[in-house]
């Protein structure tokens, strides 16, 4: 961004993620065994309880434990901050695209669009295909929220190099799980609610949010969200289905933390396979073991899918703008 000086930056990036609770940080760096890709190492993690938006000083504890000016910084916002939206690709130049699907979504999203910042980012198409449709995300975060975020990192004295969103995150995770030539559904349960991406050769295709309340799934009434959840699940595949026949999907990875209940019910339920996520599977946790305890995977869940950013992948963000 240019504000704050030069500082030699280690490997790797720190990420933060804000919910209800407080906020959560993760340095994940990529690592090479020779010429695979090896487990990315999740160098330290930390959290700090706060009422969201969190003050200032909750993120300048994070970033002396982490060391913060040491990275570059990367952070992701929350649900209700930002839209995202799939529309069909006006036939204009590149360098329009944003502002021509800024008008597209005028009439789509739940605030005037003068106060969101689009971004843009591709939704590849059937490869076999005669005929490309050609179809685009677009993310419509609430300028509020954007600046409000910059204005806390500035406060902190922190270059913030990149914006992100949850879907994205967790795209980023379920990319690191796909079998080759088979597309993954991964759903995450937080304070927020439920979010169900739906991937491809490490390409988002499909995104939903679901209205239950990890709390709620925790609770003694938690049965009840069953068959609610399973329906919102099916009706998504079967859209899937019809508008990405060419992908088949292998495998549901399933993330809620402390709701056992619900893994059970959807294997009794869907018609593909439902797996609980480990994230020691493919994460390198010799550093920060505790992270070994699922409970504890889930409250730096979205923290470590930003902090996996690929600088070689694009969309879904903004240099130290927004998404």
């Amino acid at each position: 961004m240019g504000l704050f000086a030069r500082v030699k930056k280690q490997e790797g990036w720190l990420a933060t993620a804000f919910d209800s609770e407080g906020v959560s940080a993760a340095v994940v760096v990529r690592q090479r065994q020779g010429e695979q890709q090896g487990k990315p190492l999740v160098r330290r993690v930390a959290f700090q309880p706060g009422v969201r938006p969190a003050p200032a000083d909750v993120l300048d504890k994070l970033a002396k434990e982490l060391q913060a000016a040491s990275y570059r910084c990367t952070t992701v916002l929350a649900a209700g901050e930002y839209q995202l939206l799939s529309v069909e690709a006006p036939a204009v130049p590149r360098e329009e695209l944003k502002t021509a699907v800024g008008w597209r979504l005028k009439d789509m999203l739940d605030f005037p669009l003068a106060d969101a910042t689009i971004d843009v980012f591709d939704i590849p198409g059937d490869a076999n295909a005669t005929q490309r449709g050609s179809n685009v995300f677009a993310v419509a975060a609430r300028n509020a929220a954007v600046s409000r975020r910059q204005a806390l990192y500035g406060e902190c004295k922190l270059a913030l190099s990149v914006i992100d969103i949850p879907e994205m995150a967790q795209r980023n995770i379920a990319t690191l799980l796909e079998t080759p030539g088979r597309g993954l559904a991964m759903l995450f349960f937080d304070g927020d609610g439920g979010l169900l991406t739906m991937s491809f050769d490490g390409e988002l295709y499909q995104a939903r949010r679901i209205d239950v309340k990890l709390a709620q799934l925790q609770s003694d009434q938690a049965s009840q969200y069953y068959d609610r959840i399973t329906l919102e699940l099916q009706r998504s595949f079967d859209h899937f289905d019809r508008q990405f026949h060419f992908i088949s999907l292998s495998r549901l990875m399933l993330m809620a933390a402390g709701a056992d209940g619900l893994h059970g019910y959807l294997a009794d339920n869907l018609y593909m396979p439902v797996e609980r996520l480990d994230l020691d599977t493919i994460f390198d946790f010799s550093e920060v073991a505790e992270l070994r305890n699922p409970l504890i995977q889930a409250r730096y869940f979205l923290a470590l899918g930003t902090a996996l950013r690929d600088e070689s992948r694009s969309g879904g963000h903004a240099e130290g703008k927004g998404p």
